[in-house]
């Protein structure tokens, strides 16, 4: 490991546990392994108790989390260094990081021209895509000309947009992935509209997400790109919504299509968490005490859509 990698993990780590006094509110963990069986190890990093968290594969794969000295953990990643690729990524919204003091339209004033798509400084370069030609060089099977892969976010700009800092971070390739326009400005968009409508105070005291592609699988990978990085054949959301003492928690599936389903029922979308770990192979919520990890992941869909309003 280099210098400079070794400089800026402790750097990451410095401004993670110098999060804000809020930030301590979003933890729920217990050292009673009877209780919780399934949590994360979280003896080298707090963080890892966080709820948003997923349980950590490891093996080939890396946990990199992006923060800012402001507003604490911005986002993490489960990076898989032998595929080239994000597990997951994780993060959440509280009051303190739900304001609106940058907007994605700032970046055309920027003295460089207004990309703000950068490789990730915590990741060796020759596992990330280049910041441009890569997707936009490889077409979706059976496509036309219009549809060329994005730079498909999987934590939203528009999720983080309570500083210049953090939204700049949402733009790491690490946080991309090849998405068809049609999904991407599409039902993808639509979910994570719907999610950030439900960012509300009045609402929830936390909503923790998780969300990603599929990669683990051979059939659940649509196409690989020129440079040969995976295409993920169905996307995903994991969220938990807490609100003094009670807990609710949702799943959205859904296949990568070229084809416009802006506009639908989101409650077509919608999954149990035990079903989105059955299909993805993640154990999201980890954290959480089993009893309530337990019943929140194995309630029916109706009575999910029911309680988050769909």
């Amino acid at each position: 490991m280099s210098k400079l990698r070794i400089l800026l993990l402790m750097v990451t780590a410095a401004l993670i546990f110098a999060a804000c006094d809020e930030e301590s509110k979003n933890y729920e963990w217990t050292d009673d392994p009877n209780t919780n069986v399934n949590r994360n190890d979280a003896s080298g990093n707090y963080m890892l108790s966080n709820l948003a968290f997923p349980k950590v594969k490891g093996g080939t794969s890396e946990v990199i989390m992006h923060s800012t000295s402001a507003f604490g953990l911005n986002y993490a990643v489960e990076w898989d260094h032998v595929l080239r690729a994000q597990r997951w990524t994780c993060y959440y919204f509280c009051p303190s990081n739900t304001v609106t003091k940058w907007a994605r339209g700032n970046w055309k004033d920027t003295p460089w021209g207004g990309d703000p798509f950068q490789l990730d400084p915590l990741v060796p370069k020759s596992e990330q895509p280049p910041v441009k030609g890569e997707f936009s060089g490889s077409y979706y099977p059976g496509g036309g000309r219009d549809s060329y892969y994005n730079r498909g976010h999987i934590c939203a700009s528009k999720d983080r947009l309570c500083s210049q800092e953090v939204n700049e971070q949402t733009f790491y390739m690490t946080n991309m992935m090849p998405q068809v326009y049609a999904f991407n400005g599409g039902i993808w968009a639509d979910m994570e509209m719907q999610v950030r409508s439900w960012n509300k105070n009045s609402y929830r005291d936390t909503l923790f997400v998780v969300k990603g592609g599929t990669i683990d699988n051979e059939n659940q990978i649509l196409d690989r790109t020129r440079s040969g990085f995976i295409v993920p054949k169905y996307f995903f959301m994991a969220l938990l919504r807490k609100k003094g003492s009670d807990y609710y928690a949702l799943g959205f599936w859904a296949e990568h299509l070229n084809s416009d389903h802006s506009g639908e029922d989101l409650g077509n979308y919608v999954v149990n968490i035990r079903d989105l770990e059955q299909k993805t192979g993640i154990d999201f919520f980890c954290n959480l005490p089993d009893n309530i990890e337990n019943r929140e992941e194995t309630k029916d869909v109706e009575t999910i859509k029911t309680q988050w309003g769909l």
